[in-house]
């Protein structure tokens, strides 16, 4: 018992040098307002923020992202194939299919996946 309380010690011991080195080491000698300001990707970061963004590459985002984690509960669906009865094996896929074609179809309907306007 008193070997643990020991090394739990040593160990917040070793964790609090390490803290106060880092502190010491890195300590910024001159204060640049740009340097210390986030980086936006190129965005000038002093001039407002409320710049237009266009709703289609959020759009496309969100389906990329709907039909990408359709694939992940596809790979999963495999194992169960050879543990599940053959109407369950047939018709799981097909209603997931049958409501994403829908939410597709209805994004589409939208006007979602239109570019120009």
């Amino acid at each position: 018992m008193i070997i643990l309380f020991i090394m739990m010690t040593l160990f917040l011991l070793i964790c609090l040098i390490l803290m106060m080195l880092n502190f010491i080491l890195s300590f910024k000698k001159k204060i640049n307002r740009e340097k210390n300001s986030p980086f936006e990707c190129g965005f000038d970061p002093l001039i407002s923020s409320r710049l237009p963004f266009s709703i289609q590459f959020y759009m496309i985002s969100i389906i990329f992202l709907i039909f990408d984690v359709e694939i992940i509960i596809f790979f999963s669906l495999i194992p169960s194939f050879t543990y599940n009865s053959l109407e369950l094996n047939i018709y799981t896929p097909m209603i997931f299919i049958i409501i994403l074609m829908l939410g597709l179809y209805i994004e589409w309907f939208d006007g979602a996946l239109k570019w120009l306007k």
